[in-house]
């Protein structure tokens, strides 16, 4: 059964994504309460040595405070944004915590241990046939093989030409149209990883599937049963 919605945990991933930021904000707050008394030493230095004949204009003095207040309060709306996107992230961690376990579709690359993988062509309006283009983790292709349009999801074996079995490995499989005998486009292959992990990546949500390869979330286009 297929999901559209997005969902994720992970305390030790929650510890690591928000302790940068909080620390950063109680330094840059720290920091700037420290400027903003120097700031008012000087200015208060400045009116009491100016000259009495040629006094500053409180016009100044009004630009100046202005002029720092406006700092002020743009690390502090720095400060409050760090703290929503961070909060946002952690959200998007506990939705999709019950991902794992769980398999997941995606074009991303595809890690096979000699069993059989169930793969989604896309097929291409202007072609007049298409291939499947089976690429290692090297980038070296490794196997080719004609593909129906319209034939829907098909099982990829995992086997060379000569049929012997490919070694266990991360793979990247890719729709290949054809017109003409020309090649016109490629795209990727969508499939289906059982999910390892979920965790905050630069301050999103990702999705860790079977042997190691990192999704963002909002890429995972289903969600179903594992298989076992």
């Amino acid at each position: 059964m297929e999901i559209g919605t997005n969902t994720l945990a992970g305390n030790d991933a929650l510890g690591s994504a928000t302790a940068p930021t909080l620390g950063d904000a109680t330094s840059k707050t720290s920091q700037l309460s420290s400027d903003f008394e120097v700031f008012l030493k000087m200015l208060t230095g400045q009116m009491q040595y100016q000259d009495p004949l040629n006094p500053v204009d409180s016009t100044d003095y009004a630009t100046q405070l202005a002029t720092f207040s406006g700092v002020e309060q743009a690390v502090k709306t720095n400060e409050l944004l760090d703290n929503l996107t961070s909060q946002m992230a952690i959200g998007g961690l506990t939705d999709l915590a019950p991902w794992v376990g769980r398999e997941a579709r995606s074009d991303a690359a595809v890690f096979f241990d000699s069993e059989p993988i169930e793969i989604f062509p896309k097929t291409m309006g202007l072609a007049d046939s298409t291939e499947i283009v089976v690429r290692n983790a090297a980038g070296e292709e490794v196997q080719r093989m004609p593909y129906v349009a319209g034939s829907g999801p098909i099982i990829w074996a995992g086997v060379a030409p000569d049929g012997s079995p490919l070694p266990p490995g991360m793979y990247n499989l890719s729709s290949v149209g054809i017109s003409n005998g020309e090649v016109i486009g490629e795209v990727a292959v969508e499939t289906y990883s059982r999910v390892t992990e979920v965790r905050i990546a630069d301050g999103k949500p990702v999705v860790v599937l079977q042997g190691g390869i990192v999704v963002p979330g909002t890429e995972i286009t289903a969600l179903r049963d594992g298989t076992g």
